[in-house]
């Protein structure tokens, strides 16, 4: 049963044909070299300015703190992990369960909440939390990988609210989640 909550939840994730959204070890260069090709952003930057905190966990956090610069400036983060050492970086909060994390962003007064990563988006499947989900598909099969769905508890109802097709074969649609 879907908790009530004060915010909405939106998925915005690139995978690859077969599913997955990193590889094994979490390559992600076969998603931004064809990203690059297809022209643009995406739509990333529309969407993202929509948001004002990004929930994510460690295996999306991590590789973030790698980039040339952070990509979340502006926004609250809101890590979601049993692992992290809380307080160790003073531009993400973390969390130990979905229930702290909620009650934490509504205490904030969270809007609107872009929910990334492959577990942390299926925890909150789970939870009947997510609102919107828009996928981009890259054309490449990687065979093994990070997949982006897996148990989910049930089935998840969706509507179909668009589809856009972007240079290189890069195909994005975005659906509603009937909770």
């Amino acid at each position: 049963m879907p908790r009530s909550r004060t915010f909405r939840c939106s998925v915005f994730i690139g995978t690859s044909l077969d599913g997955f959204i990193a590889r094994a070890d979490g390559d992600l260069e076969w998603l931004t070299s064809r990203g690059e090709a297809a022209g643009g952003d995406l739509g990333y930057n529309a969407f993202i300015e929509g948001i004002d905190t990004v929930v994510m966990g460690r295996g999306t956090y991590e590789p973030a703190l790698t980039y040339d610069s952070w990509p979340h400036d502006g926004l609250h983060v809101a890590v979601l992990s049993t692992t992290l050492e809380a307080g160790a970086d003073p531009r993400v909060t973390v969390h130990r369960d979905l229930g702290e994390l909620v009650t934490a962003l509504e205490e904030r007064g969270a809007k609107s909440v872009y929910v990334d990563g492959g577990q942390v988006i299926r925890t909150f499947l789970r939870a009947g939390m997510i609102d919107q989900i828009t996928i981009t598909t890259v054309p490449v099969l990687l065979g093994t990988g990070s997949p982006l769905f897996g148990p989910l508890g049930g089935d998840v109802p969706l509507a179909h609210r668009s589809t856009q097709v972007f240079g290189a074969g890069v195909v994005q649609s975005t659906y509603a989640v009937e909770n």
